[in-house]
């Protein structure tokens, strides 16, 4: 694990820190490398059931370091993209919490996140069309599928800085909290998430982060096969008992 990525566990939580305060948490190898590995390890570990991704200091992340890529760095990793998980997000729900600037591919990692957080005093951004280049990490597919098409493809084509508060608006970002707030209401949210069935929460992001791009003829087979893992599941039959018993259940992940 890099020097760049701190990580912390409470409970069934995780959380991974990006810690280039001095670059704004910008990405290089090393720390595209260390988030894959700990996103591995998050999915790995049957005792985690939800994690979050933030940035230290005051803002989110940057973006790719553009002195590592001009010094020959590779920063995206072969097959998965920038930080390891643009091209392939861990199975569980991962939230990110936002403070400060989260711009280029550092809005793109926070797309690639199933739940954003986010101070009042934000921003989001996508100025690669600025630069002579284009938001390739995945920002062009997932921003239309968080807010509004039109609104997407305004802020996409023109670069201009997205506040927290307009990004709420338009529903890309679940929770506004007040500046310095971010962590603690992704915990807040991550405490709630993570209360629930863990079986659950992959088979609901698989379907929800999926489901819409199933061809028309394979989406209820694919959701009846998920739907029966999870049915035959102890965690089922230990849900509906908690429930009939009027108490709290205690899930064992199977």
């Amino acid at each position: 694990m890099s020097g760049t990525v701190l990580i912390s566990r409470d409970g069934a939580i995780l959380t991974v820190t990006i810690s280039r305060p001095e670059r704004r948490n910008a990405i290089d190898r090393a720390t595209s490398e260390a988030i894959a590995a700990a996103m591995d390890a998050f999915d790995a570990d049957d005792t985690l059931s939800v994690a979050i991704l933030t940035g230290a200091g005051d803002h989110f992340c940057a973006g790719m370091d553009l002195k590592a890529f001009l010094n020959g760095e590779r920063i995206e990793l072969k097959g998965r993209g920038l930080a390891g998980m643009i091209e392939t997000p861990p199975k569980k729900p991962v939230i990110a919490a936002i403070e400060g600037y989260a711009l280029a591919g550092g809005f793109e990692i926070a797309l690639a996140c199933d739940l954003i957080v986010a101070s009042e005093t934000a921003q989001f951004g996508l100025p690669e069309a600025k630069r002579g280049l284009i938001a390739g990490s995945g920002g062009l597919v997932r921003l239309p599928e968080r807010m509004p098409r039109q609104i997407a493809m305004e802020c996409a084509l023109n670069g201009r800085m997205i506040p927290a508060m307009e990004a709420e608006r338009w529903g890309l970002v679940n929770r506004l909290t007040p500046t310095g707030g971010a962590v603690e209401g992704a915990r807040a949210l991550a405490i709630e998430i993570a209360a629930n069935a863990p079986l659950s929460l992959v088979a609901t992001k698989e379907i929800v982060s999926a489901g819409h791009r199933w061809p028309e003829a394979e989406l209820w087979p694919r959701q009846n096969a998920i739907l029966e893992t999870v049915i035959t599941s102890e965690d089922a039959r230990e849900g509906a008992a908690a429930f009939a018993e009027k108490r709290a259940p205690i899930w064992r992940g199977r």
